[in-house]
């Protein structure tokens, strides 16, 4: 069956079953690999992509729900915020293995791209999915708010 839905603004099509979850068709058939495996369940967040800009799980979402819609993968995240986060993540070194980074990019871009100014709490909710083994969460609620500082400025 084929599927088709635009990635990182391309127009992609795909022939796999239906029920093959969007990871590994980002990662096996498209060769974007950014997107990570974690768990398998939807509960680390490694494998966090955007549909339709809202954060999504890619590893338990089958690609048939996803056709027709727009999926950002973190090769494809480009905005003021995208960026912004980028520019804070590297600033103050958030990650130490790096595993999980690309899921917590995306969600923390999400976040301030429906609030540019969260408090701690806010940030905590919204980045609570995402799972860091190395324990950065410190930096990573820091590298958010620095964000938020830049597209403020």
């Amino acid at each position: 069956m084929a599927i088709s839905f635009t990635v990182n603004g391309e127009d992609r099509q795909v022939d796999v079953d239906p029920d093959t979850p969007l990871l590994w068709v980002l990662r096996d058939e498209l060769r974007l690999t950014g997107t990570k495996f974690g768990c398998g369940i939807a509960q680390c967040g490694a494998c966090t992509v955007h549909m339709n800009g809202m954060t999504l799980r890619s590893c338990v979402t089958p690609v048939s729900s996803v056709d027709g819609s727009e999926v950002t993968t973190i090769e494809g995240l480009d905005s003021p915020a995208a960026k912004a986060v980028q520019d804070a993540w590297v600033g103050i070194d958030v990650p130490q293995c790096g595993y999980c980074q690309s899921g917590q990019v995306m969600s923390a871009t999400a976040l301030l791209e429906e609030n540019p100014a969260p408090t701690d709490e806010e940030i905590d909710e919204a980045m609570a999915g995402n799972i860091c083994r190395c324990a950065t969460y410190v930096r990573i609620r820091q590298a958010i708010h620095d964000a938020a500082k830049t597209l403020e400025g």
